[in-house]
């Protein structure tokens, strides 16, 4: 008797905790996704029925692998290949139809009256919160949310201001003009020569990051970088993989290389930040770096604050931050000049302007701030390259509770996507030329080009727009005009067009240009 009491009294709250846990499991990944989607049915939207576990992650994957199997001819209309799931979708279901991310639906939100009203709340519609695995790869400012995000806006925003950035332009200077020479001394004999550009623009804009980030420690700084690229490489692996639940807390070899290079990382950082905590200490360290100004900056907000620690950032912050700007700075500008070029030796003529352009205001000279702003026609077509070839093709966005988003009401649970790639390419919004290389458009500036309307934001937009938007164009504006100052250049005969999306948009097979010595 005493044996059977035993016995019940140990397995009878066994029972009841697998049936709790067997009902939680059977709502999280049926009931509650089910709820959802009649909700969204009821209100007139359509997409895509919900399946178990996986959603449609399984034919995202494949339509992608499917998209990246084969090339593309030479035009702009990219969104079938970068983005074909959500190309499909839109087709099927019309311009504001929902998905699956495993049992997490996601609307898909093109008209820019939406995308303004949720892009200027920014506490009604934040940001999901980061899979564990994917955070390893960057988090800082572009994660956080509510007061953190504030405070940290704040202690940031002195690294990117004009006094800061014309400190930088010396910066940029050398890194650029070590890649002139580097391309100079390949040229041939007869003062041409075929590469593959898209390497060349990744190493120097790291060069630049690495730089302007950690300055005298800048050759520390491309040793984290090369960590990042990988873990970048570990992301996209991952990325179709985590939304299967539980997924995140198997030992596969890609999470354990992704946690490894993230101690690495850190460890790095940390050597790098004591020692310049230390060289501040004693009035000898350079402020002028982000790593500079970003310690100093959260010294004075400490003291503002009342001298307590709480009060700024903790040296944690600090590494991911350092990590963010790492990742985030140099892939968006390298793609921005890789897709430049492309689209420059597809377009001689506008090749031609922005040389004529840059050499009106500085001849051969090194390029300066005041003259950089003056570029007309170099802005024109970076922000063209921009429209067609945005660095980020989607933004996400969530709620927290019930919300009203213009004739919507959004569910708590429910994921929101901002696919950029696609309003920009909208020929209702930009006209029937959307998809044609016309940087003649933004002559007048973006405000005019789009109408007012919110149908431009490669980098974001309303209070979270990037933080590194000015430092990004400033860096491309000087790159751009070097190049132009020492070469004209085509696309080679062997360049396969085959953009890609792999969290930013890349050149899949590279970017195969001929370059040729500027006879002066």
């Amino acid at each position: 008797m005493e044996a059977s009491r035993t016995v019940i009294a140990i397995y009878v709250p066994v029972a009841i905790l697998a049936l709790v846990w067997a009902w939680k499991a059977v709502n999280l990944l049926w009931l509650r996704p089910k709820k959802l989607e009649r909700l969204l049915r009821k209100q007139g939207l359509q997409g895509t029925p919900y399946k178990l576990l996986t959603g449609d992650s399984t034919q995202m994957l494949n339509m992608r692998m499917q998209a990246k199997s084969r090339p593309m001819n030479l035009s702009h209309d990219i969104i079938p290949r970068v983005s074909p799931f959500l190309n499909h979708i839109v087709n099927k279901y019309g311009k504001n139809p929902f998905m699956w991310i495993g049992p997490e639906p996601r609307i898909v939100i093109t008209d820019p009256v939406l995308i303004k009203d949720m892009m200027n709340k920014v506490y009604d519609f934040p940001k999901p919160y980061p899979n564990p695995l994917l955070k390893l790869l960057a988090s800082g400012l572009a994660s956080h949310e509510g007061d953190k995000w504030a405070k940290h806006r704040r202690i940031i925003n002195p690294a990117f201001n004009v006094e800061k950035l014309k400190i930088m332009l010396s910066t940029f200077y050398v890194s650029f003009s070590d890649l002139v020479y580097t391309w100079e001394k390949m040229l041939s004999s007869d003062g041409s020569c075929e590469m593959d550009v898209w390497p060349f623009l990744q190493n120097v804009t790291c060069d630049v990051i690495s730089r302007t980030a950690f300055g005298s420690s800048y050759e520390e700084g491309k040793r984290i970088f090369e960590l990042l690229k990988e873990q970048a490489e570990l992301a996209i692996k991952l990325f179709f993989k985590v939304f299967i639940p539980g997924y995140r807390f198997l030992p596969t070899s890609e999470s354990k290389r992704m946690k490894k290079n993230d101690r690495d990382i850190r460890t790095s950082l940390m050597d790098i930040i004591n020692k310049r905590e230390k060289a501040m200490e004693a009035g000898e360290a350079p402020k002028d770096d982000l790593l500079g100004i970003l310690l100093d900056s959260n010294r004075k907000e400490i003291q503002e604050q009342g001298n307590s620690k709480d009060d700024g950032i903790t040296i944690q912050d600090v590494i991911e931050e350092c990590k963010l700007f790492y990742f985030a700075g140099q892939e968006t500008t390298s793609v921005l000049l890789v897709w430049t070029m492309v689209l420059l030796s597809k377009y001689p003529d506008w090749q031609k302007r922005a040389r004529e352009e840059v050499l009106q205001v500085f001849g051969y000279q090194k390029p300066d701030f005041d003259g950089l702003n003056r570029l007309k026609i170099v802005t024109m077509i970076l922000y063209e390259v921009l429209r067609l070839y945005p660095p980020v093709a989607m933004l996400t966005r969530t709620v927290t509770r019930d919300m009203k988003l213009g004739h919507l009401t959004i569910p708590t649970g429910v994921h929101l996507s901002l696919p950029i790639g696609l309003v920009q390419h909208e020929c209702e919004l930009w006209g029937d030329d959307a998809k044609e290389f016309k940087p003649e458009r933004f002559s007048d500036g973006v405000l005019k080009a789009t109408k007012g309307q919110v149908s431009f934001f490669p980098f974001g937009w309303g209070p979270r727009i990037c933080i590194g938007q000015n430092f990004a164009m400033l860096e491309a504006k000087m790159v751009i005009s070097m190049i132009l100052q020492h070469f004209w250049f085509e696309l080679s005969p062997i360049y396969v067009h085959a953009p890609t999306d792999e969290i930013t948009l890349k050149p899949q097979y590279g970017a195969q240009i001929i370059l040729h010595k500027l006879s002066v």
